[in-house]
């Protein structure tokens, strides 16, 4: 990239000098124990709960350290009292022995613990699968349209269409 169309200053404070000889993507990723790292999204990805602005990748990355859980993603869905509140969907590992009741509730107590009760993360469900474009890249617009209950557009992208049923299926079970 060379700049941004009439504005080269705001090209250079935005992505070349925060961090000296890198170019800032405004992605935030973290490094496993084995050196591989995962992008966990935008770090300006962030919700407002009752006035507090809070990091859906922070959150993401508490929920994703249980040791049951193979991927996440943490959005925001609407709440009359508070604007929005996080709900975090999560995918088990194969062959994990943990009901997901329990992990639902373990997920909930790791998130207070480490970032308190200002997250007010109170809803998880466990699902199949995240649904995702054919590149990797997780439909957390999608998947906080499904959980508001609002109509939708099937991404032009979306790897599966199926996975569409299979979520709105499981968030019937869970508001039952």
């Amino acid at each position: 990239m060379l700049g941004i169309w009439n504005d080269y200053d705001r090209f250079q404070n935005s992505y070349l000098s925060q961090y000296n000889g890198y170019y800032f993507s405004g992605d935030g990723a973290i490094q496993d124990e084995d050196g591989y790292i995962f992008i966990t999204g935008r770090v300006d990805d962030v919700i407002n709960v009752a006035g507090h602005r809070l990091s859906t990748s922070e959150m993401e990355e508490i929920v994703s350290s249980h040791p049951d859980v193979a991927e996440c993603a943490v959005v925001g869905i609407d709440d009359d009292l508070k604007g929005q509140i996080p709900f975090a969907s999560v995918v088990l590992k194969n062959g994990a022995a943990i009901s997901e009741e329990q992990v639902e509730k373990d997920i909930i107590r790791m998130v207070r613990e480490k970032i308190g009760a200002v997250a007010f993360l109170k809803n998880a469900m466990v699902v199949k699968r995240l649904p995702k474009t054919r590149s990797g890249k997780t439909l957390r617009k999608l998947i906080r349209t499904l959980l508001d209950g609002k109509d939708f557009q099937v991404p032009s992208t979306i790897d599966d269409e199926k996975i569409i049923e299979e979520i709105q299926e499981k968030i019937k079970d869970y508001r039952a």
